[in-house]
């Protein structure tokens, strides 16, 4: 319980002694109302200024009545710019004999893992290389021109027509990552440029919502893998994941569809329909709900230059499917890519583990070559890039084989595999939790 002191939220500091605060006390305030977490050792009641969090308020109260110190370095790069806005929030710390860790969370683990972090920071790699992503958005400019020329000159036949969609598909693709580059904040050190960048790539070049991926995909970082925490394993009851939603599901009798045959139809519904159906679709609501007017520029701007180009020579109908085909293309490319990294992976309820098991046990590695680097947008990385995501991802290859070793330090699974038995195991984990709901739905 605390100990004396206003507990009310932005209190001013006093010169009497900071109230002080047992896990018991913390833990309470982790409901939608009311909010506090802890970050060395100080406790911050985020209750009301949730809503104005840069990145979402969903993603900060995911970590509400528990320690948040890993998460906050992870996401934050100017530390000294963030806790300014954290001081009117401060009500007190954790009591002296209070571990720094909630819930038993390993504490040795956590110092193993900080002092990574600042290893790695002593390496500088957490600094970027600028030509790097200036190639790589060279590269998707030049795929955007071939394929206007490929029209261009050789007309609007079905051959250049399927040549040239594959070329959008691949820019598409590519756009995808180096956006998601800029998203994490790993290109420049200042955070307003790599905002403004981000912007233009993701809302000028593909048509989508920056804040829209940013409240999503932050979520999926601070607790990958958690249901009712990660939107990226709310399957809409199209899907069952892991092996206790399949159990749930099959003891509860819910049969929205023949799980036992999703792995088949994964095929049909999957890849083929997540961006041109479901991603379009929210991404244009979330801009138009939210009063979004800015990230709806972008994407007017996108589709603007998008149909001046192409409806000379396919006309407004034409444009239209041809578009849609370009993002069925795109969309296996990015389903196959971010499903191997993590469907496979333990998908559970909330552990409560610390940063790094919590993340080792939600994402797996692909093997590295120059192809699966490019394919993938150095996501084959993901260990990595999950425990450190505002590192550059042209670095993340030099701390590898350190996480490597702490892992194997601390007894943790460290998985890396060929790309295609990653492809591969995305089916498989499918069948088996398919497996899993059937025989819990047949049991009396």
């Amino acid at each position: 319980m605390g100990k004396g002191g206003n507990q009310g939220e932005g209190a001013a500091e006093l010169e009497a002694p900071m109230p002080t605060f047992r896990w018991e006390e913390i833990q309470k305030h982790n409901l939608r109302t009311d909010k506090w977490l802890v970050i060395d050792r100080k406790v911050y009641n985020i209750t009301k200024w949730s809503s104005r969090h840069p990145g979402g308020q969903r993603v900060i109260g995911h970590y509400a009545g528990e320690d948040a110190t890993d998460a906050f370095l992870a996401f934050h790069r100017n530390l000294d710019f963030v806790r300014k806005f954290m001081k009117p929030l401060l009500i007190g710390e954790l009591a002296p004999e209070e571990p720094s860790q909630d819930r038993g969370k390993n504490s040795q683990i956590t110092e193993d893992f900080r002092a990574l972090r600042k290893t790695a920071e002593d390496m500088n790699l957490f600094k970027s290389n600028q030509l790097f992503f200036l190639l790589h958005l060279a590269h998707i400019i030049a795929m955007e021109s071939i394929a206007w020329f490929t029209i261009f000159y050789f007309g609007n036949g079905w051959i250049p027509t399927i040549i040239t969609a594959f070329v959008l598909a691949t820019s598409q693709a590519q756009a995808g990552w180096l956006q998601h580059d800029y998203g994490h904040l790993s290109v420049y050190q200042k955070s307003m440029w790599n905002h403004l960048v981000h912007k233009f790539i993701i809302g000028h070049l593909k048509g989508a919502s920056a804040n829209w991926w940013n409240h999503r995909h932050f979520q999926h970082h601070a607790k990958p893998n958690v249901f009712h925490k990660d939107p990226d394993v709310n399957m809409l009851h199209v899907f069952v994941l892991g092996e206790w939603q399949p159990i749930e599901y099959g003891k509860k009798k819910l049969k929205y569809l023949p799980y036992n045959r999703q792995h088949e139809y994964f095929f049909l519904i999957g890849p083929p329909l997540l961006i041109p159906l479901y991603f379009q679709y929210q991404i244009i609501m979330t801009m138009i709900v939210r009063k979004d007017w800015v990230d709806l520029a972008w994407a007017i701007s996108y589709y603007t230059r998008f149909f001046i180009t192409y409806i000379p020579f396919y006309g407004v109908l034409g444009s239209i499917l041809f578009l849609n085909f370009i993002r069925f293309l795109e969309s296996h490319w990015f389903v196959w890519v971010t499903q191997m990294n993590h469907i496979a992976m333990e998908i559970d309820r909330e552990p409560y583990r610390d940063w790094l098991s919590s993340q080792l046990a939600a994402t797996c590695n692909v093997e590295q070559s120059f192809f699966n680097d490019w394919f993938s947008g150095h996501l084959n990385f993901q260990i990595e890039h999950h425990l450190f995501p505002t590192m550059p991802r042209h670095n993340l290859y030099k701390i590898a084989p350190l996480v490597r070793s702490l892992c194997a330090k601390h007894g943790i699974e460290y998985q890396e595999k060929p790309l295609l038995r990653a492809l591969q195991d995305i089916i498989r984990s499918l069948r088996k939790s398919g497996q899993l709901w059937l025989d819990a739905y047949l049991h009396k």
